[in-house]
């Protein structure tokens, strides 16, 4: 296949402020959810207004949000799907993320000027069902993970070339197939279906024997439990070329319930692996500095999911994230090496911060000194939301993410 040169980059937003950070930070679109009817409910999510103001903030760039309503609602839910449908509809949004078929159904007749994309709750791995719902109008199909770069090519040559593909190329991955679990449900009545997953796979297990009350059996031999589902995270940074050699029209990140500093690095990272790809295809290599940039963010071990075929594993040792970094400050302004900032983790004097800046390639400053709102000098930074001047010798841009290594 032609490879298309604009290949999209799809960042999560699960509030507004990450909303803002994804599209300053590189993403070509987003994809959010209002206060119903999307795949989690653990995030902040949109209110109408808000929602209102996402969609003309993203235009206003030249970019573009798609709505998530891929739950699987029962009768009762649904019938409040046609007004919200002519809301979406009403303020722009471009496109609507859709795993139900009466969804689907009403979608067409309540914002039939909206593009439809298929989630990848549809559970798609082949030509076939990518077909069937090009036919009842899809404009793109959300594959299911658990595709090899040889499922996905295959597959690609066998559907109409108007309908485009989205695959996840980096964040958490579900132990159950495309996202359909009942695990959650059946141990703390959350149903992950209808976006409101406890995350038990998570949890740490143990064997308990009925008749040996409060006597533990690890399932391996380690002192600290073992972790059954646990599933790593997938980074795909290493497989650009390979991505979208396979015809892959729209790289999605996951996260909608993760950071706004999340969102930044994930969408910085990828967009300068694209487009260092795009710009110069038989010489390119991937910076290394990109590859670190992943490892900066909260995140399970690393895998490549199944694009390579195989299983991508699951973590046994633990079931929390690595995190090595946290933001202490952002930059609002700086003039002649002197920063202004807002806090937003203790930092002191004499500490060297990472600096992120919008679009661009991390770089190093030492604090040389603070000054706060009063023009005292002082020697850190405690308070949260204090605003100070930051001495270190350089201007940093508006909106940079300043980071220290914990």
């Amino acid at each position: 296949m032609k490879e298309d040169k604009a290949v999209e980059l799809l960042c999560p937003a699960g509030e507004y402020e990450s909303l803002k950070y994804a599209l300053a930070f590189g993403a070509d679109a987003v994809y959010i959810a209002g206060k119903q009817f999307g795949m989690r409910t653990s995030s902040k999510n949109f209110d109408e207004e808000t929602m209102k103001k996402a969609v003309a903030e993203a235009h206003s760039l030249g970019k573009r949000v798609y709505v998530t309503c891929n739950t699987v609602p029962k009768s009762k839910e649904i019938d409040k799907m046609p007004e919200y449908l002519e809301f979406l509809e009403s303020i722009g949004a471009d496109a609507l993320i859709i795993a139900d078929l009466g969804v689907l159904s009403l979608a067409k007749k309540y914002a039939p000027n909206t593009d439809i994309h298929i989630s990848t709750q549809a559970g798609i791995v082949n030509y076939e069902s990518a077909h069937m719902f090009y036919d009842l109008g899809a404009k793109r199909v959300v594959l299911a993970r658990e595709l090899s770069f040889d499922d996905i090519a295959d597959l690609r040559a066998k559907i109409p070339k108007e309908l485009e593909i989205e695959a996840f190329v980096h964040g958490a991955m579900c132990v159950s197939f495309s996202g359909r679990c009942l695990i959650s449900y059946y141990m703390t009545g959350r149903d992950a279906n209808r976006g409101d997953c406890a995350q038990p796979c998570r949890w740490k297990y143990r064997l308990y024997e009925e008749n040996r009350e409060g006597q533990y059996f690890p399932v391996e031999q380690d002192d600290s439990g073992t972790f059954l589902y646990n599933s790593r995270d997938m980074c795909m940074i290493d497989y650009i070329p390979e991505l979208i050699k396979s015809g892959i029209n729209s790289l999605k990140i996951e996260g909608r319930a993760k950071s706004s500093y999340y969102s930044a690095v994930t969408a910085n990272a990828y967009r300068h692996a694209i487009d260092d790809y795009l710009r110069d295809k038989e010489n390119y290599n991937l910076s290394p500095w990109i590859k670190e940039e992943l490892n900066k963010i909260s995140h399970r071990e690393y895998s490549t999911g199944f694009y390579l075929g195989g299983e991508p594993g699951q973590v046994l040792e633990n079931g929390g994230y690595i995190r090595n970094y946290t933001v202490v400050a952002i930059s609002e302004d700086s003039q002649n090496g002197v920063v202004d900032i807002i806090q937003k983790n203790k930092f002191c004097v004499g500490d060297e911060l990472d600096v992120l800046p919008p679009g661009g390639i991390p770089f190093i400053v030492k604090v040389k000194s603070l000054t706060n709102e009063y023009g005292e000098s002082v020697d850190s930074a405690p308070h949260a939301m204090e605003k100070l001047k930051l001495d270190c010798g350089r201007d940093i841009p508006a909106g940079s993410l300043l980071r220290m290594k914990i």
